[in-house]
């Protein structure tokens, strides 16, 4: 088995490792049930403020 004669610098391999250790991955979303607007996955919605068939967050009345 081959074995490496030196050993790799710290600053070496953690180039490597940030390809895929720091990579971002966007927010799984779905449709709410009650409004319909997407919203992030086990989250209340910013829209109407419900979760799972009940309203958990007053959502403000915004005036335009």
């Amino acid at each position: 088995m081959a074995v490496p004669k030196r050993r790799h610098s710290k600053s070496r391999s953690r180039k490597r490792r940030s390809q895929y250790y720091n990579e971002l991955k966007a927010p799984q979303l779905m449709e709410c049930n009650n409004c319909g607007h997407p919203k992030v996955m086990h989250r209340a919605c910013p829209e109407c403020g419900y979760y799972r068939g009940r309203q958990v967050v007053e959502v403000p009345e915004e005036i335009y």
